[in-house]
């Protein structure tokens, strides 16, 4: 079994959601939130929260592998500028524990999970709902980082049973 965070980087919401996934790729729910970064303070202090809520959730879960969606051209630069930093600063808080980052666009996440890159967010919470044996509407951060992480869980999945390179299994990598 091995244990995989995913993330969904947002300025404002950042999607947490964690599974075990065993060698076949079957993948089991361990834990999934929002961390709201709202708040008193600038930008920066988003950002810290952004940092030290996910420090937390990794020493309290203790994952072994990070999957991350990347960040896609915003209409708006300023909101395209503050995403980057926010994936930024997610990325700093696996890096900081020596986690090993793997990174999946929206449409390959989408693709993975629902079956069609253009798949709409309420097509993925239900997916991961399904997959994931969870009741309830899911908050679409979190089944976005759900999803996120299923996608990693599968393609590592892949590139062990192909003995190959996790990037060299999704094949666009």
């Amino acid at each position: 079994m091995i244990r995989i965070l995913g993330i969904d980087p947002g300025s404002q919401r950042t999607g947490v959601g964690i599974v075990d996934c065993d060698a076949s790729g079957r993948t089991m729910h361990v834990y999934h939130a929002p961390l709201v970064l709202l708040g008193d303070g600038e930008f920066p202090q988003r950002l810290k929260r952004l940092l030290d809520g996910l420090a937390e959730v990794i020493d309290t879960y203790k994952p072994q592998e990070v999957a991350i969606e990347k960040v896609f051209m915003a209409r708006n630069p300023d909101s395209a500028l503050k995403l980057g930093q926010a994936r930024g600063a997610a990325m700093c808080a696996a890096v900081l524990r020596d986690l090993p980052i793997h990174e999946y666009s929206a449409k390959e996440i989408k693709l993975a999970v629902v079956g069609s890159g253009g798949a709409e967010k309420t097509q993925i919470q239900h997916m991961v709902g399904v997959m994931l044996n969870l009741q309830g509407k899911l908050q679409a951060d979190a089944a976005d980082a759900l999803a996120v992480a299923i996608t990693h869980a599968h393609v590592r999945a892949t590139a062990q049973r192909l003995g190959v390179n996790v990037k060299l299994a999704w094949g666009r990598k």
